[in-house]
C-alpha cells in the first residue's frame, strides 16, 4: 500500500510500526509486508520478541539515541513502537533529522486510547502525560481535584512510587488505576488510592490511571510566598503578580529573567502558558541551588534553565528572549547592552526598590519611553495588642516594548 505523501518520489527506506501486547496479531498488512521486507529491525527487547526479528533486530542503546536508526539510512529499515509512534513515541525523536519523504508510519490505538476505552474515560477530557523517562513532578502543574490523568511508567515498580509522590504532594486520597500490558492477553487492570497502595507484581508496560483528589496549585498568578525554596530573595507574592501581569507570557515564548533570586518569576511565567521556557541568570551560586530546586519541585527542569554569573556578561552567547525581566541588578551598561542586542518587538519589565534603580528607570522611560508604574502595599501586622499597617518597600516597574 502505497503512501499518499510520498506518491510520485523515492520508497521510503523507514517504516515506523505501532505494536500492541498482542504482537503480529494486531498488525495490517502494510506492516507486515515492511517487517517481511525490512534488513534491520530496531526496537526496545519486548517489541523484538513480539515480532520474532531474530538476526535483524537490533535493540536501542541506553541512553536512548537515534543514531542506530540514522546509520541505516538507506537501507530498508523498520523502527517499533508502542502503540503510536508519534504519541510519546520514538517517531517525534526521529522526525528532527528526517525529511518526509524518508518515512512512512503505521500505527496502532496507542497504551492512551486502550486505557481510555478500558475505563470509559472521554479521551478529550483526559490529560495524557509521558513518565517512563520523566520525573513524576511533571504532574505537578496539572493535577487538581477532578483531574483525570493518564501516563506512562518507567516500569512496574514505579507504579509505587508514583504513590508515593502523590501522597508527599497531599494527594494521598487519589484513586488510582493501574493497567498492565493493555491489549494482550496478560492484560491486568487493578485499582486502589495513591495511600493505600500495596499492589505487587506491577508487570510492564504499565499505564496508571489518576483521579485527583487533593489541592492544586492557584491557576492565576502570584503564588503563595512559601510554595517556593528562597533565602529571602524572592519577588513577593502581589508584586510578583504585577509582574508577570506586565510580563505577559504567551505560548512557546522564552523569558531572560536577570537577577533571578529564587526564581519564582521564572516559574510562574512557564506555568503561565503552554511552552513557555526561560533562562535565569543569577550572581550568586548559592541563590542557583534554590532556582533549580524550584524547576525540579514545580516539574519544570525541562524548561527552565539556572545560570551563574553576572549580566551583561553572562548574556554573551545566549538565544535572544522574547521578553526580558530584571529583578534586580539594574544598571545602565545592562539597559544599553539589551537595547543594542534585543531584536523589535521584545519586552523588558524591570523592578526596583532602591533610590538609585528608580533614577535609572525614569530616566530609562524618559529615554526608550514604555510605562511607569509605583506599587506601594501594606499588610496588617500586630502592633502592640492591636494592631496596624505595615508597609513594604514601595516597588518601582518600567515596562517597555523595545
Amino acid at each position: 500500500m502505497s503512501d499518499p505523501l510520498t506518491k510520485g518520489a523515492a520508497r521510503p527506506w523507514l517504516t515506523l510500526i505501532g505494536l500492541g501486547e498482542n504482537g503480529l496479531d494486531g498488525l495490517t498488512d502494510a506492516s507486515r509486508s515492511a517487517l517481511a521486507a525490512a534488513e534491520i529491525i530496531i526496537g526496545g527487547p519486548r517489541h523484538l520478541d513480539l515480532v520474532d526479528a531474530g538476526a535483524r533486530g537490533q535493540c536501542w542503546p541506553v541512553p536512548f539515541s537515534t543514531a542506530p536508526v540514522l546509520a541505516s539510512r538507506g537501507r530498508a529499515t523498520v523502527v517499533l513502537a508502542s502503540g503510536d509512534p508519534f504519541w510519546h513515541g520514538a517517531g517525534g525523536s526521529l522526525l528532527r533529522d528526517l525529511s518526509r519523504e524518508e518515512w512512512t508510519s503505521h500505527p496502532v490505538p496507542s497504551c492512551f486510547a486502550l486505557a481510555a476505552n478500558a475505563l470509559g474515560w472521554r479521551l478529550e477530557d483526559t490529560l495524557c502525560l509521558g513518565l517512563h523517562a520523566a520525573p513524576f513532578a511533571r504532574l505537578r502543574p496539572i493535577l487538581a481535584r477532578g483531574a483525570r490523568i493518564l501516563c506512562t511508567l518507567r516500569d512496574g515498580a514505579a507504579a509505587a512510587e508514583l504513590a508515593g509522590y502523590l501522597c508527599d504532594i497531599g494527594f494521598a486520597d487519589s484513586r488510582l488505576t493501574v493497567l498492565e500490558r493493555l491489549g494482550g492477553p496478560k492484560e491486568r487492570r487493578r485499582e486502589t488510592t495513591a495511600g493505600a497502595f500495596d499492589l505487587g507484581d506491577v508487570d510492564a508496560p504499565v499505564v496508571a490511571a489518576i483521579e485527583a483528589v487533593g489541592q492544586g496549585l492557584p491557576q492565576a498568578a502570584g503564588l503563595p510566598d512559601d510554595l517556593f525554596a528562597s533565602d529571602g530573595q524572592i519577588t513577593k507574592r502581589p508584586i510578583r503578580a504585577l509582574t508577570l501581569s506586565a510580563l505577559a507570557p504567551r505560548a512557546d515564548e522564552h523569558l531572560w529573567d536577570i537577577g533571578g533570586g529564587s526564581g519564582s518569576v521564572s516559574v510562574e511565567w512557564c506555568l503561565a502558558a503552554r511552552g513557555a521556557s526561560a533562562t535565569t541568570f543569577e550572581a550568586r551560586a548559592d541563590r542557583l541551588v534554590n532556582i533549580r530546586r524550584n524547576a525540579d519541585g514545580f516539574g519544570l527542569a525541562h524548561r527552565l534553565t539556572a545560570i551563574e554569573g553576572r549580566a551583561p556578561e553572562v548574556l554573551q552567547g545566549q538565544p535572544l528572549p522574547d521578553c526580558v525581566f530584571i529583578g534586580g541588578g539594574g544598571t545602565q551598561a545592562l539597559l544599553d547592552h539589551l537595547w543594542q542586542i534585543l531584536p523589535q518587538g521584545t519586552r523588558i519589565v524591570a523592578n526596583g526598590v532602591t533610590l538609585e534603580t528608580e533614577s535609572l528607570l525614569m530616566q530609562a522611560q524618559a529615554q526608550w519611553g514604555g510605562h511607569l508604574l509605583k506599587a506601594e502595599i501594606a499588610e496588617a501586622a500586630p502592633l502592640g495588642s492591636m494592631r496596624g499597617w505595615e508597609r513594604a518597600r514601595p516597588v518601582i516597574q518600567w515596562s517597555v516594548t523595545r
